[in-house]
């Protein structure tokens, strides 16, 4: 038999990402005002169609097709399919023997970078056009792109860190660093858009900072852009080496010292790092960078990240000398949101990649779709519950972050933010890798295609429980957080806040959810205070992000309930079943044990994993 001959799989067909998604449209109906609402929808539907089909601009852009005065370019997803997106290549040395550490990254690489900051890809949050709900407008954005985005945002979210930190940092002898870098951070040209690395793990330390071997000399100049120094270090994962700009952290006090002794820098990876745009480019070398290696990983392999050399890099202090941590902390509070974006978004599209297969694909003698099998649609069911949790829980943080940029936010919600942002970045991306690994199998055999994407998108997702902090590093960060009592507190009375606002009638409908949520949040009230048990705080962060993803999708529930719409039980269904079958009761059992049973469960650990000798050390 022919391969044409006999039967003929049907293809499945995504729909827009934005109108079709089962979450975004109502939520962001809810929490937007009605005017920003109705003037960024129209722009969301036709961003979300321009991932999946064609788009037309009205200036050049890469992979162009010229039309009268318009340019053509393929949609976002076939910019990064087939031979356009590769892996990035390194040339150390040309003909004769110079270092020359040319990096070459692929056409797909640089036009889904240019399409992205086109669309005000960081640019949004900067132009504040709608003020605080300018994040939520930008990141919506970067929700419908981000499964095809093949790990751009990793240099874009940098970018946005970047520019965050020289907006609130610049001062006046850091002037033109103000005036001339910031624009370029968040510019929607691409011609003269810069983005950003960051540069902080060395060897010693990974997360851990405080051993950075990598040395700050002051120049005893000052440069337009800030006083100047010069690094001499070797930074072990530079993401984003394609790069105009770094910031690094680097040593200004002792080793001793620890992290009190680290300072931030900005650091140009060419110079100069202005030029006219006629000018040829210069030397990839002539910061004195030298790109020791590129990352050999499991996925995002069109992202360039390298090994880099240090030996005397012109870089300019941002901020107090001894300040870094401080000073850097805003690029790690951003990233680590984009980095839940990435989760949510990489699950949004496995999802939707299973949901349209349900549609199309026939069994039982091509009698029965799948989508009218009641088994497979309760996988897909499960993996919607929780791609819901994690995205209400996502994007109530991103409300929170664009309040606080704004000065619009309350005490009580900074405390809020200074909690769930190291929580969302880990629970989205521990949840999100199960459940797209999930929606593959929903598909079988043809799930396990590489050609479909969805082995890229769990590749790549695989990152996101590492980069900008392990869970257990994230949950080191939430402990001290909420160290804090002030902070616990207003954490637990916008949790009961929300609860007391369920209508009697709801709150009889989800009693048993309800009772559940007072648990884990009694439960969390007691084991996160001083002093908290060793194997505490991991599975409270697990728990911190039980509640608070349950306690935004119940005030999504109360809202949507209040409007007598035909969502309003699945929203309360969606409620219920997170809370009973989420693994919320789990999560409660395992922080009670690492409570009361801590001492003998570390001892009992070791002689697990390492036996009878190590643990008598």
């Amino acid at each position: 038999m022919r391969v044409e001959e006999g039967f003929q799989p049907i293809p499945f067909l995504e729909d827009n990402p934005y109108a079709s998604d089962p979450v975004l449209p109502s939520l962001l109906q809810r929490i937007l005002p009605p005017s920003v609402f109705q003037e960024i929808e129209p722009d969301l539907n036709r961003f979300g169609a321009d991932v999946i089909t064609s788009c037309v601009y009205s200036c050049p852009v890469l992979l162009q097709i010229a039309l009268t005065d318009v340019f053509i370019i393929p949609a976002i997803r076939a910019m990064g399919s087939g031979t356009r997106i590769s892996p990035p290549t390194l040339t150390q040395y040309d003909q004769w023997g110079r270092r020359v550490d040319e990096l070459q990254t692929s056409e797909g690489w640089r036009a889904l970078k240019a399409v992205s900051q086109r669309e005000g890809i960081p640019g949004i949050f900067y132009e504040r056009k709608y003020q605080e709900h300018s994040r939520t407008y930008g990141f919506a954005k970067v929700v419908l792109m981000v499964g095809d985005s093949h790990e751009v945002f990793c240099p874009l979210s940098m970018t946005d860190g970047s520019a965050r930190v020289i907006e609130l940092l610049g001062s006046e002898e850091m002037k033109e660093m103000k005036e001339k870098i910031l624009p370029r951070l968040i510019s929607r040209d691409p011609d003269v858009a810069f983005t950003s690395g960051q540069w902080m793990t060395e060897r010693p330390g990974g997360s851990d900072v405080s051993q950075t071997e990598t040395v700050a000399t002051p120049t005893g100049s000052n440069n337009a852009f800030g006083p100047q120094y010069t690094l001499d270090g070797f930074k072990w994962f530079s993401s984003a080496t394609d790069s105009h700009i770094s910031l690094a952290l680097a040593r200004t006090g002792t080793l001793q010292s620890g992290s009190r002794g680290l300072s931030l820098f900005l650091v140009p990876l060419q110079l100069p790092l202005l030029r006219d745009p006629t000018s040829p480019a210069p030397s990839s070398t002539s910061n004195n960078i030298l790109v020791h290696r590129l990352k050999s990983k499991i996925g995002t392999h069109a992202l360039p990240t390298a090994e880099l050399s240090l030996a005397g890099a012109e870089a300019y202090r941002i901020g107090a000398v001894g300040q870094g941590i401080k000073s850097i902390a805003p690029v790690l509070n951003i990233t680590r949101v984009w980095s839940a974006t990435a989760s949510i978004g990489g699950l949004r599209k496995c999802l939707a990649m299973a949901t349209a297969y349900a549609r199309v694909r026939s069994v039982r003698s091509g009698t029965l779709l799948l989508q009218d099998a009641p088994m497979h649609v309760a996988q897909l069911a499960s993996v919607g519950v929780t791609y819901r949790a994690l995205v209400h829980l996502t994007f109530g943080v991103i409300r929170l972050l664009g309040k606080t940029e704004c000065g619009v936010a309350s005490g009580g919600e900074m405390g809020r933010l200074r909690m769930l942002t190291p929580t969302v970045k880990a629970f989205a991306a521990e949840k999100a890798c199960a459940g797209m690994e999930e929606a593959m199998t929903a598909l079988g055999g043809a799930g396990y295609m590489e050609e479909n994407g969805f082995g890229r998108s769990i590749r790549d997702s695989l990152v996101e429980k590492i980069w900008e902090g392990t869970t257990t590093v994230l949950a080191l960060d939430l402990a001290r957080a909420a160290q804090d009592p002030a902070t616990l507190k207003a954490f637990v009375d916008w949790v009961q806040a929300i609860q007391t606002s369920c209508p009697p009638d709801l709150q009889s409908d989800l009693q048993e959810p309800l009772s559940l949520l007072t648990a884990a949040l009694s439960e969390l009230s007691t084991s996160l205070p001083k002093p908290i048990a060793p194997l505490v705080p991991r599975p409270a962060l697990m728990l911190t992000g039980y509640i608070a993803s349950l306690a935004f999708l119940l005030e999504h529930a109360v809202w949507s309930h209040a409007r007598r719409g035909s969502e309003g039980a699945t929203d309360a269904e969606v409620v219920r079943r997170w809370a009973l079958e989420g693994g919320m009761g789990a999560a409660i059992e395992d922080v009670r044990k690492a409570r009361l049973d801590g001492d003998r469960r570390v001892v009992e650990n070791s002689l697990i994993v390492f036996g009878e000798a190590r643990a008598k050390l």
